[in-house]
């Protein structure tokens, strides 16, 4: 009788043990990007188009140049990219916990990823 199936579902279990909520967490939203055909959000480089997925944390309306800008973290595991939809005070179904698929340009600033009014898909909730 082979073992080794045996050792594998061992191992697996003592990591769930192990690793914290966290760690879990964002282990199984990178399966869940990979699954998508997403590109990792660490992947993704300024000035390129991507296709991201993963989950909002968090939603925010926050003004920029006088104009309203609503503004949400979609996390995938591997880092964070905010999502910036500009003159929009509110979309339906944006909000903290619900999975989302987006794509457009990914530029840097502040040292942090942010996409433009991008193109999104709303997915179920986590």
């Amino acid at each position: 009788m082979d073992e080794a199936p045996e050792r594998g579902g061992l191992r697996r279990f003592l990591r769930r043990l192990t690793s914290s909520n966290a760690e879990l967490e964002a282990e199984e939203l990178q399966k869940d990007t990979g699954a998508e055909g997403a590109t990792p959000i660490a992947q993704c480089g300024e000035r390129r188009r991507a296709q991201v997925a993963g989950t909002l944390r968090t939603v925010t309306l926050r003004p920029r140049g006088g104009a309203p800008a609503l503004e949400a973290e979609l996390y995938d595991g591997s880092d964070v990219v905010s999502l910036v939809w500009l003159g929009r005070r509110r979309i339906a179904g944006i909000e903290p916990g619900r999975r989302l698929r987006a794509e457009g340009l990914v530029s840097l600033q502040d040292g942090r990823k942010v996409i433009f009014n991008p193109r999104y898909e709303l997915r179920g909730a986590t």
